[in-house]
Order: structure tokens, then sequence, then C-alpha cells
């Protein structure tokens, strides 16, 4: 997500600032009502006196496109959310070699693990390590030894 709002919504921000230039506001007035900085307002005008409207269009984002486009990434979390046991896997714990392959598996597109991370991050996922827990676990013996045992001999604050 972009810090100061979607594309649409800066283009719109310039064309007010063009507009309040024209009915004879300061650059610093505008950057005031805006919440813009001083150097921005300039420069949206200058932009605006070398091409015009085109000027205060969002310039294209660099780099190379992305593998994914947000209807297969909607399908994707869809497919991860089912889990891994439902992609055929022994465990149910995803891995990002476990995601990059079912991305390539249902998309076609190769990722490799390591990019996998910051489409995931992007996503709202974050790294979530499974808790270890012995397979002897007692619940009903570890709730009563937290019930008598630990109150009793747990350090109260001074009073």
């Amino acid at each position: 997500m972009r810090p100061y709002g979607t594309s649409k919504q800066l283009e719109k921000r310039r064309r007010q600032a063009i507009a309040l230039r024209k009915a004879g506001h300061s650059y610093r007035s505008i950057a005031a009502k805006l919440k813009s900085s001083l150097s921005s307002v300039v420069r949206w005008f200058q932009a605006y006196r070398k091409k015009g409207i085109d000027g205060l269009r969002p310039k294209p984002t660099p780099g190379r496109p992305p593998g994914l486009s947000p209807s297969q990434k909607k399908k994707l979390l869809r497919i991860l959310v089912k889990g891994p046991l439902s992609e055929g896997y022994s465990t149910d714990l995803w891995t990002l070699k476990r995601m990059a392959r079912v991305i390539e598996k249902h998309f076609g597109v190769r990722y490799h693990p390591g990019h996998v991370w910051w489409l995931m991050m992007g996503l709202g996922w974050s790294c979530q390590k499974p808790e270890r827990r012995a397979l002897e676990r007692d619940e009903a013996a570890i709730a009563r030894w937290k019930k008598t045992t630990w109150p009793r001999i747990k350090k109260s604050p001074k009073t």
C-alpha cells in the first residue's frame, strides 16, 4: 500500500493544488491545506506547466511487473487457507518452498522461495513457528499443577 493513498487520490490532490493555485493561493497555503510538503506543491505546478494535466498523472511503477495479478493473489490466499494437507503435503505446515511450488502449480509462475516471503508479507501473512509439544503432555495434570502448586510456590509482591 502506498503511504499517502492510491495513485487516483494523489492525482486528485495534485489537481486540487492546481485549482487552488489558479484561484490565487500561495504555494505555502496550498501545502498547508492539502497537508503536503511545499516542495511537492511546487513540483506539481512545474509538472503542470510543462505537460498540462498529463503531468499530474501518476508515473508507472519502475521495475519488473508483479508475477501474480490481484485476482490471482486472492485465489492463492484461498488455496493457502485450506492448508498444505489439501495440496497433498504430509504435514499441516506451510513452508516457503511449498508455497512456491503451489504458486507454480496453480498459476504457472515461478517464484524463488525467498521471494515468496515478500509476496506473503504483502498479503498480510507473517512467519509463524509451530509450537512444539511433547506427545506425552497431560493437559489435566498441567491445569492441576497451575491451580494448586504454582500459587503456593510463586513469590508474591512485597507490600
